[in-house]
């Protein structure tokens, strides 16, 4: 009998009333089980079926519920835990080897002296260029245990093939992925996720960019789908003062749980704008809800994902983890957020309903109802549940730039590999010219030269990608920007990317034009 059968058994062994007179369905599942394992006319694939059976029940729980096996819990744990173990470097598979885009600073590649632009061909001699690698290799190849040695063979330029011994240790995942200065007063931070570090990375910025002279905020949360609770109940206390509820949670078998601010915050005062899109979901959720509620700052985009559901990760005895859900959330005024997924087709197909009915272009096609409303907790403005966060400012989907060429270009992936070669073959030149972010940004211009060769590369590429005068027109500008922010990308970070791409970016645009036009102070958000 397999371990599995027997980890049945002895389950079932020491819940044999619980099985028999309070939930036959457990013995039914344990009953089919047995007879497949000692009948079934072919070997057993023991592994598949169960699996397949832990997944089938998650689903007819809810959308959130997910069964994370064995060999995927790493990977899947990163952006959580805030760190893996590996060698630390950004790359990027260009022509069929593996090109350091850039070492992570204070990473043991970086220590090693591993620059941007190398390309690494074999790992413990063994030879991975030309090889058709896939992404999904690269971390079995760089990936270990902390502690433990990968050799690299590194080509730099035209000198000789070089060896480097690199010591893997842990790397951060920054949820912190840009934090700047959009002028003298407006201080940025944009975060991905919710992390174990995210508290620390939030604070870190804001001092930076209060000791640069900022007074207004803009907070970041478009595409970021959330991660730990208590992570997005520590950034909200960044901005509320002391006691004020941030959430609170209950469940069939969890007692009500509640989260206030109980610290002092980095940014307790001063004009805050929190940016959120279709794609900001739970943990992100919980942040603007908070400070939505409470008056704080003024939430500006379109409306929000809709998860207001809680899961608690548990380990499994082979290593795999179920991620469960054990209770929902609300927000301080006491709003649900979870949209309905009694449908999970239709849950699944939210965004393209959303786009499809309207939502994306007109706020007035988002229709609620008068049971959904709630009242803020200071101003007692309408707010509403049932369905994610409803932005105080909402902000249309422009695609008035999307030409076909460009969405044939974007598909394509030839804006992101184009500029990973031009910046790695200039990239000398650059750091050379522009000392910094800010000189790059202002000083390069995308210039007819630049765009021929980026015309000629894109056929090269892929035939069907011909120059369209006509759709260039339209899309030029919105292209031009996008190959530039990539280049800074690659040169710097993602830093660079989100100071040069926020200046086609509408919901951002429109957040930093509340607080220069009257917007925001016409809102009368000031927290009492």
């Amino acid at each position: 009998m397999n371990k599995i059968i027997i980890a049945l058994t002895t389950f079932l062994l020491s819940s044999t009333l619980f099985a028999q007179q309070e939930d036959p369905n457990m013995l039914r599942m344990y009953e089919v089980y047995t007879y497949i394992d000692r009948m079934y006319v072919d070997d057993v694939p023991n592994k598949e079926i169960s699996e397949a059976a832990i997944i089938s029940m998650l689903e007819k729980l809810d959308p959130h519920s997910t069964y994370i096996p064995a060999d995927e819990v790493e990977e899947a744990n990163e952006r959580i835990n805030g760190s893996f173990v590996g060698v630390g470097i950004r790359f990027n598979i260009l022509k069929d080897t593996l090109l350091v885009v850039n070492p992570i600073p204070g990473g043991p590649s970086e220590k090693l002296g591993i620059r941007a632009g190398d390309q690494i061909i074999k790992v413990d001699g063994e030879l991975i260029a030309g090889t058709g690698l896939k992404n999904s290799e690269v971390r079995e190849f760089l990936l270990g245990e902390k502690g433990s040695k990968v050799i690299v063979t590194i080509k730099r330029g035209k000198e000789e093939l070089k060896d480097y011994t690199i010591t893997r240790d842990d790397i951060p995942v920054n949820s912190v992925v840009s934090s700047y200065m959009v002028d003298d007063e407006v201080g940025y931070i944009k975060l991905t996720n919710f992390s174990r570090t995210t508290e620390d990375e939030v604070d870190e910025a804001i001092k930076k960019l209060k000791k640069a002279g900022m007074t207004d905020l803009i907070f970041d949360l478009q595409g970021n789908g959330g991660g730990l609770l208590y992570a997005a109940k520590y950034v909200a206390d960044e901005f509320l003062t002391d006691d004020k509820l941030i959430v609170y949670s209950e469940g069939r078998r969890q007692p009500r749980s509640v989260l206030k601010a109980d610290k002092k915050g980095d940014f307790e005062k001063g004009r805050l704008v929190v940016l959120i899109d279709e794609s900001s979901a739970s943990a992100s959720e919980i942040l603007s809800g908070a400070i939505q509620d409470w008056d704080r700052g003024l939430i500006v985009g379109r409306r929000s994902f809709g998860k207001g559901l809680v899961q608690r990760p548990i380990e499994l005895s082979d290593g795999g983890q179920l991620r469960l859900t054990i209770a929902r959330y609300y927000t301080p005024s006491g709003r649900f957020i979870q949209k309905s997924y009694e449908d999970i087709a239709t849950y699944r197909n939210d965004y393209m309903e959303r786009y499809l009915h309207g939502e994306m272009m007109h706020r007035d096609s988002i229709n609620l109802p008068d049971s959904l409303v709630h009242k803020t907790l200071i101003k007692e403005r309408n707010v509403y549940g049932g369905g994610g966060i409803m932005p105080d400012v909402f902000v249309p989907l422009d695609t008035l730039e999307y030409s076909e060429y460009y969405r044939k270009l974007s598909r394509s992936g030839v804006i992101n590999t184009f500029s990973l070669e031009y910046a790695n073959a200039h990239r000398k030149e650059f750091k050379d010219n522009y000392k910094s972010i800010e000189e790059f940004k202002n000083g390069f211009e995308i210039d007819q030269n630049f765009m021929d060769e980026f015309f000629d590369y894109s056929v090269k590429e892929d035939s069907s990608l011909t120059f369209v005068e006509e759709d260039f027109e339209v899309s030029g500008d919105l292209i031009k920007i996008r190959l530039k922010a990539m280049v800074a990308q690659n040169i710097w970070d993602f830093q660079a990317f989100y100071q040069i791409i926020n200046a086609k970016n509408e919901i951002f645009m429109e957040g930093y034009n509340t607080l220069k036009n009257g917007t925001y102070n016409n809102m009368n958000l000031n927290e009492k």
